[in-house]
């Protein structure tokens, strides 16, 4: 039976060990990653924000991510080694801006003619094994590539009407790298800036113009009010762009929030798709600011095949090169095949 002398008794030599030896509870500090986007302010508040605010609310203090836009911590010419480095924990980009030094490179942003539609994007990762090479290539160098995603179609803005392949000659465009480079076979001269000065160059004639994106980017950050005229031929359904982090600081985050991260970077893909989608519809009737014009189909022609040219003697540089156009190849005779609407 417990007595009443034994119970106090045990009861304080508990308590006593219970004050010798208190328990020690310590927060242990939230992970802080640093992550910069190829966007500039006014397209990060709709391609980036939403997602990244979301994540560190979910994240409940285990994890903060500070974000950056175009330009703020590294050029976006640099992102690739800044992240390789650890300078930079996460980056939003596409390949081909961040000067990636991998044989997938060429078919981030805009390779041409490859798209049609944003669902092609997804399709080609996830259906045929664009995301495994991604991975794979990556890896090679330090770098975990955590998903793609697809954004806008990419038009031309002008401050004079294309109507014709003819009126493309001599004109400065800002565009991508690889698009930059396909481009140049019709005369146009690709111009290189950092992205935050693309509209002082337009108004200072710097520029002629920009095929960077869609008409809702154009409108978002406000090459609308310094250019005149939208074709609506474009040289790319879709952008291709991902999240990339550094190798080492991706393996040091618990999988959980591996977890959260990959699924708030997935709803942002969705987001901007639909952003995009709904945008580029309504400001070519409803934006007000720029006229559209249109290079007839049958002259049009001659720039798509003009693209599978190029993308054979893009197939031609390395076996990874030549499997991805494969690839694109495959997944475009499928989609004709189909009929609509998956091709028309």
């Amino acid at each position: 039976m417990t007595t009443r002398r034994k119970f106090l008794t045990t009861g304080a030599l508990a308590g006593a060990a219970s004050l010798a030896a208190p328990a020690v509870v310590r927060a242990q500090a939230p992970i802080k990653w640093r992550m910069q986007t190829y966007a500039g302010a006014a397209l990060g508040e709709h391609v980036i924000k939403p997602a990244i605010e979301a994540f560190n609310t979910i994240a409940n203090g285990q994890m903060e991510i500070e974000l950056y836009y175009a330009d703020q911590l590294v050029p976006t010419a640099e992102l690739f080694q800044a992240m390789q480095s650890g300078t930079i924990d996460c980056v939003q980009s596409d390949d081909d801006s961040m000067a990636s030094p991998t044989d997938v490179t060429v078919f981030g942003g805009y390779f041409p003619l490859a798209l049609r539609y944003s669902l092609d994007v997804p399709a080609l990762f996830t259906k045929y094994g664009l995301k495994a090479i991604w991975e794979e290539e990556y890896a090679k160098v330090g770098v975990k590539h955590i998903s793609a995603g697809s954004w806008d179609p990419c038009n031309f803005s002008t401050k004079k009407p294309i109507n014709s392949l003819k009126d493309l000659e001599g004109l400065r465009i800002f565009t991508f790298p690889t698009a930059g480079r396909f481009l140049t076979q019709f005369g146009v001269v690709p111009v290189t800036l950092p992205w935050e000065d693309v509209e002082v160059a337009l108004q200072t004639g710097e520029l002629d113009g920009l095929a960077w994106s869609g008409i809702t980017e154009v409108y978002t950050v406000g090459w609308a009010n310094v250019t005149d005229y939208f074709l609506t031929n474009n040289i790319s359904g879709a952008w291709i762009g991902h999240f990339f982090a550094n190798m080492d600081r991706w393996n040091e985050v618990p999988p959980h929030l591996q977890k959260m991260l990959e699924t708030c970077f997935e709803q942002s893909h969705y987001y901007r798709q639909h952003w995009y989608w709904a945008g580029e519809a309504d400001l070519r009737i409803n934006g007000g600011k720029l006229k559209l014009t249109t290079i007839p189909d049958a002259e049009w022609a001659t720039v798509q095949d003009a693209a599978v040219k190029f993308w054979d003697e893009i197939a031609a540089e390395s076996p990874v090169k030549a499997k991805v156009v494969e690839i694109i190849k495959k997944y475009n005779e499928t989609m004709v095949q189909a009929g609509p609407p998956y091709r028309y």
